[in-house]
């Protein structure tokens, strides 16, 4: 199976997400693991199964078992922090800043690939979930490791990726009304 699948799948006025798709499979910048992983990290965090079942047919087989299985932590992981720490950053309130998470996230510290790509694809998520305080603190560690453009390109595939599943998931609500239409 290839991205081609995916891009098969979108309306014609879609074509820039198809482009986009084409590139980001294709993108240099970042290691193998890292775009594979990044690409499967937005698939989940984007949340339309048809989406995520293509990408994971496609990328997943790039990954070794134990980076296929961080990709899916990092998604799991950040649905969670992204919006307790959005929380905590949206309020305002001091006290909310000094008080532990008492969350447990402890697969953070041993993912079963470098840290360097888990905190991609943490930023991946993130950049979905739109988290401020997230984007920040991931983002920080892969500047010491990654280039600007490294993580760009990551961040990239997060936004073509979301922008797919949303196009597709927007199509599938339409579809009944198109066709009772036609």
């Amino acid at each position: 199976m290839s991205i081609d699948v995916l891009k098969d799948r979108l309306p014609d006025y879609a074509r820039d997400l198809k482009l986009n798709l084409s590139s980001l499979a294709a993108e240099q910048l970042l290691s193998p693991q890292q775009r594979a992983g990044s690409f499967v990290a937005a698939a989940l965090a984007a949340n339309h199964a048809p989406t995520t079942q293509i990408v994971i047919d496609v990328f997943g087989r790039e990954l070794s078992p134990e980076a296929l299985n961080a990709a899916k932590t990092a998604a799991a992981l950040m649905a969670m922090n992204n919006i307790y720490y959005r929380f905590v950053h949206l309020v305002h309130a001091a006290d909310y800043k000094t008080l532990p998470a008492k969350l447990r996230m402890t697969a953070m510290a041993k993912p079963g690939v470098d840290k360097v790509d888990f905190e991609l694809w943490s930023l991946v998520v993130s950049a979905i979930n739109g988290c401020g305080m997230c984007l920040e603190a991931h983002e920080k560690v892969c500047r010491e490791h990654l280039s600007p453009e490294q993580i760009q390109a990551a961040v990239r595939i997060a936004a073509a990726v979301h922008a797919v599943a949303r196009t597709l998931a927007a199509e599938e609500a339409l579809a009944p009304q198109l066709a009772a239409a036609a």
